[in-house]
């Protein structure tokens, strides 16, 4: 990507041993503040709102367990909140976690202001601290590339659904990513680090599934608020 490592699309990195994840959750701490200036993050221009908003309409499923209006929805590596407010305010019931306690902390307070419902954890968003819940969907942006084992995400994540629930994946090869200095010591070994491909990971997701699909983002420029040329993308699958 063009952004610099403190704007990298990613806003956890789930999963690792615990000295890596305390230099990580401590990396997304002090960018906390300011995470929310890239356009895709904070969502603050009206446009890339709209973009995200029609999106996640779309890749959402239209009925809850039973048929009930509003969906319970696992924002997994959620950041400040921007897609889970987006998703509360269309009457989902949000639950978000992130390794990064004062990304949390935004995203509670987003949702404070807005006077809307939703919880919160702090946590691996790759094993989410969410006990028995089970969720109609599943969302993850932008944060396999931080994780140390993307397919055993994968399948925790899957698990959690109900039968017929969706998983969303919004995904993508960052330009700078793969040439990078790795934003923590020890991050360099993640095996997706520079991203992953439509393909691979489509590939590792249809064995959990009973349907899959890939939708090209990349030319998309409402939704990152500018043109990009990188790959991005959404996956979205059917349990």
């Amino acid at each position: 990507m063009s952004e610099s490592a403190a704007s990298t699309p990613a806003h956890a990195a789930p999963g690792h041993t615990v000295p890596l994840a305390a230099a990580v959750a401590g990396y997304w701490d002090a960018v906390a503040a300011s995470f929310d200036d890239e356009p895709d993050h904070g969502l603050r221009d009206a446009r890339v709102r709209e973009a995200w908003a029609a999106r996640l309409g779309r890749w959402l499923p239209v009925r809850g367990r039973g048929g009930a209006d509003g969906l319970d929805v696992l924002d997994a590596g959620c950041g400040t909140g921007s897609l889970s407010l987006l998703m509360a305010a269309s009457g989902h019931r949000v639950t978000g976690v992130d390794l990064s306690a004062r990304m949390v902390e935004r995203a509670r307070e987003k949702f404070a202001a807005a006077g809307l419902a939703g919880h919160f954890l702090t946590g691996d968003a790759a094993a989410p601290p969410a006990g028995a819940a089970v969720f109609d969907a599943v969302i993850a942006r932008h944060l396999l590339w931080t994780l140390p084992d993307p397919p055993a995400a994968l399948r925790t994540w899957c698990d959690l659904l109900r039968p017929g629930g969706t998983l969303i994946l919004v995904e993508g090869r960052w330009g700078e990513s793969a040439t990078a200095t790795p934003y923590v010591a020890g991050a360099g070994a993640l095996p997706w680090g520079g991203g992953v491909g439509a393909e691979e990971l489509l590939g590792a997701v249809r064995p959990l599934v009973g349907a899959a699909r890939i939708e090209e983002l990349s030319g998309e420029a409402a939704l990152w608020g500018r043109a990009v040329t990188d790959e991005r993308y959404a996956l979205t699958a059917v349990k």
